[in-house]
């Protein structure tokens, strides 16, 4: 279930040294190691040696940046391959553009190679774990609830006229959670164990910032939401009954 090492990793960084560095370090540790200097490269990457476990996408890159690459990524096959953002700017907004287009976490620079690689170890962790207490709806092909259906085998959402949402992997563990715990009050806290495992380390507004998100998808309303309503100094509750549908 953990990060293995024969995991397939894609490098995507315009600087060359840091490519190598990195590329010397994960392979040391076992991995396999594919590196590329820009968006167009990834993608030939990604057709000609695909799929891969996980991708580290540097965010500042010139043509086509990191944050274009990671919704490129997210709205199509790759939607969820957990991807880890590097960039040398660490302020918060930046943090929370990089999840909002569907990293999995995000590593300012500078960095040492073991602080990466915990995160990397992280993310692949999260990736490949199902949060706890799932088994009621983990057989079901689909989800349903209010106008919606969860794939839960392609991992995303179909409208009421069977048009496709794609979700990140944050996403989808998100919906999950709360699907599998329809009409309870869990807090952020609770969410974050769920969804992201103890071990994590995000800051305070990322749950806040999910929730935002998959509200998008949902087209929920903020001030009036059907399915994912705010309970003040609480956390957040799914009020909406959900069933299982046939495959």
């Amino acid at each position: 279930m953990f990060a293995q090492a024969s995991d397939r990793i894609l490098i995507v960084d315009d600087d060359r040294e840091i490519r190598d560095l990195l590329s010397t370090y994960l392979q040391k540790s076992g991995m396999h190691v594919v590196t590329v200097p820009t968006g167009r490269h990834m993608r030939i990457a990604l057709e000609e040696s695909g799929p891969f476990d996980l991708i580290i996408l540097d965010l500042m890159m010139p043509g086509e940046d990191g944050l274009t690459l990671c919704r490129d990524l997210r709205a199509g096959k790759y939607k969820a391959t957990p991807i880890l953002m590097l960039t040398a700017r660490g302020e918060e907004a930046d943090r929370i553009l990089g999840l909002e287009m569907g990293a999995d976490d995000y590593l300012s620079k500078p960095f040492s190679a073991r602080e990466l690689l915990a995160r990397m170890r992280a993310v692949l962790r999260r990736a490949r774990m199902l949060p706890p207490n799932m088994r009621s709806t983990e057989e079901a092909r689909r989800l349903l609830f209010g106008q919606w259906q969860l794939d839960t085998i392609e991992r995303h959402l179909l409208d009421s006229e069977d048009v496709v949402v794609p979700l990140s992997g944050a996403e989808y563990r998100l919906l999950r959670v709360f699907l599998d715990h329809p009409q309870k009050v869990l807090s952020r806290d609770q969410l974050l164990s769920l969804t992201q495992g103890r071990e994590a380390e995000l800051f305070e507004r990322s749950i806040d910032l999910l929730v935002s998100r998959l509200r998008q998808r949902l087209r929920d309303e903020a001030r009036d939401p059907r399915y994912i309503k705010t309970v003040r100094s609480e956390g957040y509750v799914f009020s909406t009954l959900v069933q299982a549908g046939d495959d």
